[in-house]
């Protein structure tokens, strides 16, 4: 397949594709502005959180939606991004979220579409990115002129290629050596091996004492790190909202949350509503996961080298 490049300079402003904004503050809005044109994307129109809703429904097209969070801004926020996680469903639109880590757990209670692009402290680079990859999925015809979007869909790509071989992996390891015969569903309790809460502390323990001596880039593994700290939680009857997770992960907020999109999305994790707080969700290991890591730990031991 050949492809046409076009030269920015041969575009009018017109042409550029157009992005909405909408922020919980004036500061919040500068910076959303700033990488919207650093993009040499057309802003446009820019507006509060309670005007976002309806400027949604009026816009016949836009290329993505940009919400700007820098603090609760409790019921208007909520209701914004409610509507957003509907919206996006449609592939009128794309949509990047970008907020502090204070907000994870009443921002990710609202969003479960995996489309929409939620950064948390991220920099330049990330929330340059993340434009292009929201911007990619309406298929418009003028790509951001920004190098990481290539290599931003490829680690995506990357990530989802591994959270698939996982679950294949661990789908084995739950249906155990006799895997022809039919299998009966039972819970993980009485299904797999039990599993010492200490046994998980321990390799979770080893795990983080090697970024006292190499750079902890050296070992990100946030899927299987995840998967540690909800197989402690599990055995110590404690719920895990996703800010937890995501420190658990080891990893940028950004990243530990894509991860856990995938996922989700891959029937490895559960998401759960907490009954008494509508703004926070936990995340909890489903059964077949459960079942799995257990049978995988029944098998190593005790190890030496984590």
């Amino acid at each position: 397949m050949t492809a046409t490049q076009i030269e920015p300079s041969s575009l009018s402003y017109a042409d550029k594709p157009p992005i909405l904004i909408s922020a919980s503050s004036d500061a919040a809005l500068a910076r959303a502005v700033r990488t919207i044109e650093a993009a040499d994307c057309r802003i446009g129109d820019t507006m509060s959180l309670a005007a976002a809703r309806d400027r949604m429904d009026q816009q016949i097209a836009a290329t993505a939606m940009w919400i700007e969070l820098d603090h609760d801004a409790g019921a208007a926020m909520d209701d914004v991004l409610d509507y957003l996680d509907t919206r996006v469903e449609d592939g009128r639109f794309g949509a990047v979220v970008s907020t502090t880590s204070e907000l994870i757990d009443p921002i990710a209670a609202r969003l479960q579409n995996r489309a929409i692009e939620l950064l948390v402290d991220a920099n330049d680079a990330e929330r340059a990115a993340a434009l292009a990859i929201a911007t990619s999925r309406v298929g418009m015809k003028q790509r951001v002129a920004d190098i990481a979007s290539d290599q931003s869909a490829a680690r995506l790509r990357q990530l989802s290629d591994e959270v698939s071989r996982i679950a294949a992996t661990l789908a084995r390891l739950s249906a155990g050596p006799a895997a022809a015969a039919p299998v009966i569903e039972m819970s993980p309790k009485s299904d797999a091996p039990e599993v010492s809460a200490e046994t998980v502390r321990s390799m979770i323990r080893a795990r983080r004492l090697r970024a006292r001596y190499f750079s902890e880039e050296l070992f990100a593994d946030p899927a299987w790190d995840m998967l540690l700290d909800l197989l402690q939680a599990e055995i110590a009857h404690l719920r895990v909202p996703v800010s937890s997770l995501c420190i658990a992960a080891a990893v940028p907020a950004t990243t530990a949350l894509r991860w856990l999109k995938t996922m989700v999305s891959n029937g490895l994790f559960i998401r759960r509503a907490d009954p008494h707080d509508g703004r926070r969700v936990f995340v909890e290991l489903s059964a077949e996961t459960s079942i799995a890591l257990r049978r995988y730990f029944a098998e190593v031991g005790n190890p030496a080298v984590i």
